[in-house]
């Protein structure tokens, strides 16, 4: 039986190619073809756009995002089982589909992004997915390469990187990405969208860089970050006692007795920049 966009449907697929998840690589599948098309719709209109995708698995955001009619999508995987599944809609696609086998954190996007802005839509690996948006949150040049990214991550880091002062979630991941970025939610997926269930809820989180985020070095705010939120129950006089404590802070203009969660994105910057 085919599906909507002519191939065979997802489950078919993953049992002829012997495609169980592994929880080593992080691996939860959508099999849910109008999910991942909600998903891939998310990232706005994608005629002509040039997507990069990664873990891909047996492709069912892979084929949401291809009939949405982008001009190519580079798809990065590291299984090799699943490449066998992502040849078939290659073929389907004529001349599209770019598969790369291989560890999205060795990858060089920049390179992939030679021929012009790129949106990144993925549903990342469990075991991968913060190390990745950091990447593509801290180059030290900006703007970045992509253009959006349309990620899926666990409901409690998707929280944490919307958060904002004075937010139980708020934390190092909102500092960095408020800085940088316009980010928001989009919408929830149930454990049961995917194959095997995870134990928790996840979420679509939509990131747009500012073009102008306020001047700052990204290592000290790193480091600043790091420190305030490693001890995030204290006062900011005791948690940054290692980079200057009251002196930097009074530098910086800022109440040594307040704790990290009540600072702003600005506030941290100011306090990068007296470092």
């Amino acid at each position: 039986m085919a599906t909507l966009d002519g191939l065979p449907p997802l489950r078919e697929v993953i049992q002829r190619h012997g495609l169980d998840a592994k929880k080593a690589l992080g691996q939860n599948f959508l099999l849910d073809l109008n999910l991942t098309q909600k998903i891939a719709r998310s990232a706005g209109p994608l005629e002509d756009a040039t997507v990069i995708e990664v873990g891909p698995g047996p492709g069912g955001l892979t084929r949401a995002i291809l009939s949405l009619g982008a001009r190519k999508l580079i798809a990065i995987e590291r299984d090799s089982r699943c490449l066998p599944a992502l040849a078939e809609i290659a073929e389907h696609y004529p001349g599209r589909l770019e598969v790369i086998e291989g560890d999205a954190l060795k990858v060089d996007f920049d390179a992939l992004a030679a021929d012009g802005p790129i949106k990144i839509i993925a549903n990342l690996p469990y075991n991968v997915g913060t190390q990745l948006l950091l990447n593509w949150l801290l180059p030290r040049s900006w703007p970045p390469f992509w253009d959006s990214l349309t990620l899926m991550f666990q409901k409690e880091v998707g929280l944490r990187i919307v958060a904002r002062e004075n937010d139980d979630h708020y934390g190092r991941l909102g500092v960095l990405a408020g800085w940088r970025t316009e980010a928001r939610m989009v919408f929830d997926v149930p454990p049961q969208a995917f194959t095997p269930p995870p134990k928790v809820t996840s979420s679509v989180v939509h990131l747009t860089p500012r073009q102008a985020p306020l001047p700052c070095d990204v290592k000290k705010l790193e480091t600043v970050t790091q420190a305030a939120f490693g001890q995030r129950r204290k006062m900011l006089r005791q948690s940054l006692k290692a980079l200057g404590g009251e002196a930097l802070l009074s530098k910086a203009g800022i109440d040594p007795v307040r704790r990290a969660e009540t600072l702003s994105v600005e506030e941290f910057v100011t306090l990068a920049n007296a470092l």
